[in-house]
């Protein structure tokens, strides 16, 4: 299975998304393949919550992902309203500078 469809699959086991994008942005960088990912998650849960909240409910679900396999993830997590006022986008990555004190 690839890292992009484990992380959909745990992602929808454990929020109840109205809305979920899993995308695979490993090519914008040099560090090799299914090492980064962009996650827009969009769900009644996030009612209520701060921008931290909802993040670290994500990191939660995807602990032993971040820990072994994903090198970066960008979460964009919205309520269903806020994702209507977006007009259905999350943000653009931003393209990579290249260089990394990692390798």
């Amino acid at each position: 299975m690839s890292m992009q469809t484990q992380i959909e699959q745990k992602l929808a086991a454990a929020i109840a998304c109205k809305h979920l994008h899993v995308e695979n942005e490993s090519h914008m960088h040099a560090r090799g393949e299914d090492s980064h990912f962009k996650v827009t998650v969009v769900s009644e849960q996030f009612s209520g919550q701060r921008l931290l909240q909802r993040h670290r409910a994500i990191n939660e679900v995807l602990a032993d992902e971040l820990r072994e396999h994903i090198h970066a993830l960008a979460i964009h997590a919205y309520t269903p309203e806020e994702f209507s006022e977006r007009k259905g986008q999350a943000p653009q990555s931003p393209n990579c500078l290249g260089g990394s004190k990692f390798d």
